[in-house]
This record gives C-alpha cells, structure tokens and sequence, in this order.
C-alpha cells in the first residue's frame, strides 16, 4: 500500500522544513513524498533541496492558489491513498503512518482526529464516526488527517480552483453526499495544524460564508 503525502508551501520556510521533517521520519516504508512550492523567495527551496533524496517529486513555480497547488500533487501522485500536509503541518509520531495503513486505511476515505494548537493552549478536533449531510451544512473533517483514496478524484473531480477557501469542504460535501462514498473514522490523532491557516482566520469568515452558500445552491 503506497500512500502519497502532498505538501503545498510558499513562503513557508520555517514551517515547510517542520512539515518535511515529520513525513521523513516516519516508519512506515512506502510513501511518496510530493512538495509543491509557489515559487517561494523565502528559502523554501533551499530546505526542500536539503531532503530532496526523501522527496519523490518537487516542483517550485508561480500557481494560481492553494487549490491550484492540491491539483498540480494530485496529478502526479501515484499511491493509492492521497494526504494532503501542508507545510507548518505536521504527522503526529514517526509511527502514525504505519499505524494506520496496518489498522483502518481501506475504502474511500479514512479520517482521524486533528490535534490544533495556539499561542496559548491546544485541543483536539475528534471527528464523528458516522458522517451525515447535517455535519457537513455546519462542519468538515480535518484535511490534514484525511486519507483520500486517489481513485475517488476521478469520480468526484479534483479541487475547484474558482474557490479560495471551502473547495476542500466541497469536495468532501460532494463525495459523501452525492457520490455516497465509503467512509472509516479512525479515533488516533494523525496530525498536528497550527490555528492560522487560511479558513481559520477571522478575517475569512464573510468569505467562507459566501463560498459555502453558493456551493449549496448548486
């Protein structure tokens, strides 16, 4: 079972070498490491070249956003599951890789727990076992957590690049309501995410809520 990890980055250096650093760590042997930079002036690809032997595809160039970025991993990724590691993410332990692909990972989507952190404390996103149309009007599940069976992109479709913000909640929203797909709750904490990405900060709200209500109508 080949699982590819996919870490977008730009501008990131400090972050990105945290995020690389826990995927070349972990125990389990077969994973294809994917970084897409955004052609970064920060240094990023200085740290991507230091790990390079463990990285399987590199690429720094000029995208047209975070989704952008997703697709372009998507497209040249080979496992048969997809992680998506965006850098300042990072794997819980060395062995959480392996522990899942012995135990759970089977069908289309397998998620578990998201462990998010501040300046001040942190606490742990514990996804539902049982997933229904209801959660996903309100809530998601943790991308960063979530293995993605790659075949499932050429149902569903890959990322939509006209969204800045929710495109990964639409994909999920899509998968499980329209395209009923197969689902397993893992109850581990699989990954680390600091609480400053994109749809965490405050200043996004308004666009997440606009984002959200115009995939709804479609």
């Amino acid at each position: 079972m080949k699982v590819s990890i996919i870490t977008i980055n730009f501008n990131n250096a400090a972050g990105l070498e945290k995020t690389i650093a826990s995927v070349v760590n972990q125990t389990y042997p077969n994973i294809e490491y994917l970084v897409i930079d955004g052609g970064s002036e920060d240094g990023s690809e200085l740290i991507a070249e230091r790990y390079i032997d463990n990285i399987a595809y590199f690429i720094t160039e000029k995208d047209n956003g975070i989704y952008h970025a997703m697709n372009k991993g998507i497209a040249v990724a080979t496992g048969d599951y997809v992680l998506f590691l965006n850098s300042g993410d990072c794997l819980i332990d060395a062995a959480v890789i392996k522990k899942v692909v012995e135990e759970s990972l089977v069908g289309d989507i397998v998620y578990g727990d998201l462990l998010l952190f501040d300046d001040v404390k942190e606490w742990v996103w514990k996804s539902p076992d049982t997933l229904t149309f209801e959660h996903f009007y309100h809530n998601t599940i943790p991308h960063p957590s979530t293995f993605i069976n790659r075949q499932l992109f050429e149902k569903v479709g890959y990322y939509d690049e006209k969204l800045q913000v929710v495109s990964d909640w639409k994909f999920f929203l899509l998968a499980f309501a329209r395209f009923n797909c197969s689902y397993k709750h893992v109850p581990m904490t699989i990954s680390t995410y600091g609480f400053d990405g994109i749809s965490s900060k405050e200043e996004n709200l308004p666009l997440i809520k606009q984002e959200r209500s115009k995939v709804l109508e479609e």
